[in-house]
């Protein structure tokens, strides 16, 4: 088989355009710009909280196949679908024949025989995503919506969003990411697509025990104290403190958390004034986040929900359109190529 027919990334389709969405590792700056672009589309611009409904995947199927559990990112991924016109299956895992013994492979052939157009998948295994998309048949798309501790690409993106809406360019700001760095799939995420939208500068704050070895080789600064990493920054994104981390070594308590690095209005005034407090949920209150603050008049943590939606459509209407477009192009050659 020619190089050409086997592109090095495997979410990228002959033309080098989104065939997957896994993660945002291998991708250029315009995959990320066209997702903003086409995102911005569906949202009314008189009433940023209006999405709008469009029939761009009528007669497509879409099946979320959610191992591990999730409200926010199931229920946003169900409305985007639903609003590009998508017939929607929510395949009821705890009850899947993936609990009587039958493999992810078996399980997602039987699926394809539905007649499948694309998966959603989340899963507790790193890569999971990647290997649904090494095996499913070749008109079938795969998105990620989280897998282990390695990316979140769909998230990262609504959080890129909601920050280019708010703030203007990404590239003039200090985004600062405040929490465990070191287990989560979101922060993996959100630095690839800081770094590739040239974000001026990203910061990661939390304790010793919660930041990745060398953290030097994700092009980002390195703080311990919550207040001097806070200093100036235009964005502050929270991370949930996952319970697990608790029952561990890792950190001592969740009071001792909150008193170092929770964040307060105190800690607020740190950043500048007009800075945005994200937090992609679902939220502990009193351990990474005060309410006061979750509440206030800085908190952007609901927008990002709503604009979740129309990033996910984004991502979905471009896979597809990129498709079609793929598959006009070939019937064209084939055309060209038959001898008269």
């Amino acid at each position: 088989m020619s190089a050409r027919l086997t592109p090095p990334n495997l979410q990228l389709n002959e033309q080098g355009k989104l065939k997957h969405f896994l993660t945002l590792e291998g991708l250029k700056q315009h995959h990320l710009v066209e997702i903003l672009d086409t995102a911005e589309s569906f949202i009314n611009p008189h009433n940023p909280n209006d999405i709008k409904k469009v029939p761009l995947l009528r007669g497509k199927t879409i099946m979320n196949l959610f191992f591990e559990p999730s409200t926010r990112t199931r229920t946003t991924f169900e409305i985007a679908e639903k609003r590009l016109s998508a017939d929607v299956v929510n395949l009821n895992i705890s009850a899947s024949a993936t609990k009587k013994g039958e493999s992810l492979l078996d399980t997602m052939w039987n699926l394809e025989a539905m007649q499948a157009d694309m998966f959603v998948i989340r899963h507790a295994e790193s890569g999971a995503a990647h290997f649904f998309a090494q095996h499913v048949a070749p008109h079938v798309h795969v998105l990620n919506a989280g897998d282990g501790q390695h990316a979140h690409p769909t998230q990262a993106m609504l959080d890129m969003f909601t920050i280019r809406k708010l703030k203007g360019d990404i590239y003039d700001l200090k985004v600062a990411i405040v929490g465990d760095i070191l287990h989560s799939r979101v922060a993996r995420s959100q630095i690839q697509a800081l770094s590739l939208m040239e974000a001026r500068e990203i910061r990661v704050i939390g304790p010793k025990t919660l930041i990745p070895p060398f953290p030097e080789s994700l092009g980002v600064h390195v703080y311990h104290d919550m207040e001097t990493g806070l200093d100036d920054v235009d964005v502050i994104i929270m991370l949930r403190l996952q319970n697990e981390r608790m029952q561990g070594a890792l950190l001592p308590s969740e009071r001792e958390y909150f008193n170092l690095y929770g964040l307060t209005e105190k800690r607020l005034a740190y950043a500048k004034p007009d800075a945005i407090v994200m937090h992609p949920g679902p939220i502990n209150r009193g351990v990474e986040i005060d309410s006061a603050v979750a509440d206030g008049p800085q908190s952007v943590i609901l927008q990002q929900v709503t604009f979740g939606i129309a990033v996910r459509m984004a991502v979905m209407s471009i896979i597809m359109s990129n498709a079609a477009q793929l598959a006009q192009s070939q019937t064209t050659d084939d055309t060209e190529e038959r001898p008269a």
